[in-house]
């Protein structure tokens, strides 16, 4: 089968894979002299926005990138990201993973740190994303995007309709569900995900990617302990340590993008329509049923769940504006008991591009919602740039 007859979407995906695992100035220097890159995000933003970044002005993640082909087998790829919280500065490694690159029959390993495959947005740096945070949802659940210490296994299918199949495993310290007692005994490897992604074209202009998504947290159940009868389940709402604000033993997801753009040139103008849904389930402590009963509303309810639908357009190379809307349903842990909480937020953005390495970014945000601590109903105008030094990898599909 040639390769140019291939769908879009599948075509787009084997130049993606093939970018990211031989960086193009890899590929024409030496294995000695990889590939550097560095990214510059910084924001004034005017109100503080719930699970997320402080008003004023900050730095969002300051990325330092080292990547190159090992050798004819394996790609390599390390990751520290900066961020200024509180007037400190914190250092955290995100990425540092071997990746395979010849692998028979379509398999692929990553070992290490990096970002987990499951959802849609996830397995994407922040920088990426065409609005300056990413949904309530994701930082509710995945604490922005979820990276981890452990291992994938991916397998993409010989079928013309784009279709990975994949299984990781993590440490899983990020998502651990708080204990006071300080006695509790965590699974070592504590979070296993499981997915599958499916893809084709509609016509010469468009294609799309349907996502399923399972993650399994063996220690995301509150403990319990005689001394503390209950254990809160979200964490500091203007923490931004990438750890989840809510867990669960288990979080189902669900993602779907459609992307336009005429006769496949996105060059000049292109649509991009997303949306995904988490479901959050069994966060409950072992003897919370056994409490007294409560007039709590949700007192019987064991989930959470958020979604968002998004839409972005590029009007001409150099301008886009994008338009989201999500909300979040969870449960705070309150002495024995469970008080609903809810989080609605609509968010409008205008960016301007000067090239594929720069971004300067406006963008308005509403947040309405219930019993979230210092949360005002009200307005949050973000202004942001984003620019890229260096080496550039392809984004994904």
């Amino acid at each position: 089968m040639k390769f140019q007859s291939l769908p879009v979407v599948v075509r787009m995906t084997v130049l993606t894979t093939a970018l990211a695992c031989c960086p193009v100035s890899a590929q024409v220097s030496s294995l000695n002299n990889p590939a550097i890159s560095g990214v510059l995000n910084g924001y004034y933003q005017s109100a503080d926005r719930v699970l997320g970044n402080a008003k004023g002005f900050g730095l969002n993640e300051t990325e330092l990138t080292i990547s190159a082909s090992i050798d004819d087998l394996f790609y390599g790829k390390i990751t520290t990201v900066l961020e200024m919280q509180e007037g400190e500065t914190q250092v955290e490694l995100e990425e540092a993973f071997i990746q395979t690159l010849a692998m028979p029959a379509g398999l692929g390993i990553r070992a290490g740190r990096f970002l987990s495959d499951i959802g849609y947005l996830n397995n994407q740096h922040p920088h990426a994303d065409a609005f300056v945070e990413r949904p309530a949802v994701y930082r509710a659940f995945l604490g922005s995007h979820y990276f981890d210490t452990g291992v994938r296994l991916n397998y993409l299918a010989p079928t013309e309709l784009y279709w990975l199949i994949g299984s990781e495993a993590f440490n899983g310290d990020a998502l651990r569900s708080g204990e006071e007692s300080g006695e509790r005994d965590y699974r070592t490897v504590g979070v296993y995900t499981a997915y599958t992604k499916l893809g084709g074209d509609i016509g010469e202009s468009g294609s799309w990617q349907l996502g399923l998504n399972y993650l399994r947290n063996e220690n995301g159940r509150a403990g319990l302990h005689k001394e503390h009868p209950a254990q809160e389940v979200a964490a500091d709402e203007h923490g931004h340590n990438h750890d989840v604000a809510y867990t669960g033993k288990n979080l189902y997801g669900v993602d779907f993008v459609y992307k336009w753009a005429p006769q496949g040139n996105y060059k000049y103008r292109h649509l991009t329509l997303s949306g995904e849904y988490f479901h959050l389930s069994d966060f409950r402590p072992q003897d919370t049923h056994d409490a007294p009963e409560a007039e709590h509303a949700d007192e019987g309810k064991d989930f959470a769940q958020g979604w968002y639908l998004s839409g972005v357009y590029q009007f001409s190379p150099n301008w886009s504006v994008g338009l989201r809307y999500g909300q979040v349903d969870t449960q705070l842990m309150h002495d024995e008991y469970f008080d609903a909480q809810k989080l609605k937020e609509t968010e409008l953005t205008l960016a301007w591009h000067q090239s594929h390495f720069s971004t300067v970014r406006l963008q308005y945000t509403r947040q309405q919602g219930t019993n979230f601590d210092g949360l005002n109903d009200g307005n949050i105008v973000t202004l942001q740039y984003i620019m890229t030094l260096g080496a550039h990898d392809a984004h994904q599909f």
